[in-house]
């Protein structure tokens, strides 16, 4: 019993702090309607300012920020799984935005993104006219 204690908690003790995978963190849902993209990304445990979101020329949607490491005073880790450090994801949108009307909004950790498709990729309404 006691080896297989320290089996599960021998090892968090001396392991480095995990880090974040660029390429899975953080964790994005993404769509479209017919005047805007949307990204959603979840975000626990981060604040506003840790955030920093782009919109490139190249119609690339970036978010970055860095999740710190907690404060651990007067003990000492048996088990720390979630990743701390800095991120960067990317996620290529399908077609232009109109970058200055972009939104983020950030709720209960889950950021969304609303992108504006540019007017040129916007479905238009083709008046019918009788002769």
């Amino acid at each position: 019993m006691r080896s297989e204690f320290d089996r599960l908690f021998g090892e968090a003790r001396t392991a480095r702090w995990p880090t974040l995978d660029p390429r899975a963190f953080p964790a994005v849902n993404a769509w479209e309607d017919e005047e805007c993209f949307y990204v959603e990304a979840e975000l626990p445990g981060l604040n506003l300012d840790d955030l920093e979101i782009y919109v490139s020329e190249q119609n690339v949607l970036t978010i970055k920020g860095q999740r710190k490491q907690p404060a651990l005073e007067g003990g000492h880790w048996h088990r720390c799984e979630r990743a701390y450090g800095p991120f960067e994801r990317s996620v290529p949108l399908p077609g232009p935005v109109s970058p200055d009307d972009v939104e983020a909004t950030f709720k209960q950790g889950v950021l969304t993104v609303k992108l504006p498709k540019a007017p040129e990729i916007r479905p238009r309404k083709i008046e019918v006219k009788g002769g």
